[in-house]
């Protein structure tokens, strides 16, 4: 017969080894109580244990917006360095000035030349102007009939303007008009002209604007009691205009 009872006490029995295995089990549990930290963490897998659930989103998952970059912040292909940037600022300012200058200098200069230009035109005019006027102001001017002295002395100041015409009235009154008529006097003159024709002999001295200085050749033919005949006389004489608001007018005449 067989020995059941040796056999189950036997030390490769399965009771036998179940309860070693709890021995060590219950041992080591004590050991964790009274060493904490002697007790590794559990696993990931045993805190989470159980079923793994996968959520998705309606629409999907889209990728999270980029963090706008501070305001202090540029990004390195358009910082541009500290230094490079004050050395720029002083020629930039520079090169304003400069152009600013340069331009109100060619302003400056366009104004002048324009104004030039424009004085140049009507000086240009004034010398055709003051020229004609006094081509046809000398021969009234400095002729006379006894005959009739009245009427050519108030003919020829309208040709005349300013002081001068105050100084011919007085010297036509006192003295020219009385000896005219005691000696029967005709003077008549005309602005000497070329032999074979043309334009009398008149040129312009100066002119501006608003003055013009003319230099006449002149022939004066006089007739008196005190003269056999006539006699003529040549001479030079220098006319000065005036612009007025009636055109241009004798304001002085020199003989020379």
């Amino acid at each position: 017969m067989v020995n059941t009872t040796s056999r189950s006490r036997g030390a490769g029995s399965p009771a036998r080894r179940t309860m070693t295995a709890a021995a060590r089990a219950a041992a080591k549990r004590t050991r964790r109580v009274e060493d904490p930290a002697n007790e590794a963490p559990p696993r990931a897998e045993e805190r989470y244990s159980g079923r793994t659930v996968v959520i998705d989103a309606p629409g999907g998952w889209d990728d999270p917006p980029e963090p706008a970059p501070e305001p202090d912040q540029v990004p390195e292909s358009e910082a541009v360095p500290e230094e490079g940037a004050s050395v720029r600022r002083p020629w930039r300012r520079l090169l304003t000035m400069t152009l600013c200058v340069v331009l109100v200098g060619g302003l400056v200069a366009l104004a002048v030349l324009g104004r030039q230009y424009r004085e140049g035109l009507r000086a240009e005019q004034a010398r055709g102007e003051a020229l004609a006027a006094a081509r046809k102001a000398a021969p009234v001017v400095l002729s006379y009939d006894y005959r009739h002295l009245d009427r050519d002395f108030a003919r020829a100041r309208t040709h005349l303007t300013g002081a001068f015409r105050d100084e011919y009235r007085r010297t036509t009154t006192t003295v020219v008009g009385p000896t005219a008529r005691k000696y029967h006097g005709v003077v008549k003159a005309t602005v000497t002209a070329p032999t074979g024709g043309g334009r009398p002999a008149a040129s312009v001295v100066s002119a501006g604007p608003d003055k013009a200085v003319v230099l006449l050749f002149v022939n004066q033919v006089t007739t008196s009691t005190q003269v056999t005949g006539s006699r003529m006389d040549l001479n030079r004489v220098r006319m000065t205009l005036t612009r007025t608001s009636e055109g241009w007018k004798v304001s002085a005449v020199d003989a020379l």
